[in-house]
C-alpha cells in the first residue's frame, strides 16, 4: 500500500468518528429551548392542547396562583374548541440561562381567534415572564405570568 493511500485509509475512520459524535451533540440549552417554545406555538396553532401541555410542568403555577398544570389544559382546550383557528405571534424572547438548568423567557405575544371567518375576531396582545426547568434534557414551563 502507498503512503498516501494508508494515510487516506486511516482518515476515514476518523472522519466517520467526527460525523458520528457531530451528529449525536446536543444543541445547546437556549437552542433548545427556544425550539420548545416553538414547537407550543405550532401546538396551539394546530389545536393540540396535549402536545402543548407535554411541556409543562407537573408543578407548574400559572398567574400569580390562578392555574395549576389541569387548569391551564382545561383552559387552553376551551380556547381551542372556541375558535376555528388560533394564531400566536412570539416576540423576540429574551432569555437568560441560570445554572442547575433554569431559565428565565420574557416575550411580547399577539393572539388571535377566528371562527372561522378570513379574518380574526379577537385579538390580544400578552406579556409573558416565564421559568422554566430542564429535566432529562427537556426544557419545561413551571411558572408564566401573562397580562
Amino acid at each position: 500500500m502507498s503512503t498516501g493511500r494508508s494515510l487516506t485509509v486511516l482518515r476515514l475512520p476518523l472522519l466517520l468518528v467526527a460525523l458520528v459524535m457531530a451528529a449525536c451533540s446536543r444543541a445547546p440549552a437556549e437552542q433548545r429551548l427556544r425550539e420548545t417554545i416553538a414547537t407550543m406555538e405550532e401546538a396551539i396553532e394546530a389545536g393540540d392542547v396535549r402536545a402543548f401541555i407535554d411541556h409543562i410542568g407537573s408543578d407548574f403555577i400559572g398567574n400569580h396562583g390562578a392555574f395549576d398544570r389541569r387548569q391551564l389544559h382545561a383552559w387552553l382546550r376551551a380556547q381551542v374548541l372556541r375558535q376555528a383557528r388560533i394564531d400566536v405571534v412570539a416576540g423576540p424572547l429574551d432569555i437568560r440561562l441560570y445554572d442547575g438548568g433554569r431559565a428565565t423567557v420574557k416575550m411580547e405575544v399577539v393572539l388571535t381567534g377566528s371562527r372561522g371567518g378570513w379574518l380574526p375576531d379577537s385579538g390580544r396582545r400578552l406579556r409573558v415572564d416565564s421559568v422554566w426547568r430542564e429535566d432529562g434534557g427537556r426544557w419545561r414551563c413551571v411558572s408564566a405570568n401573562w397580562d
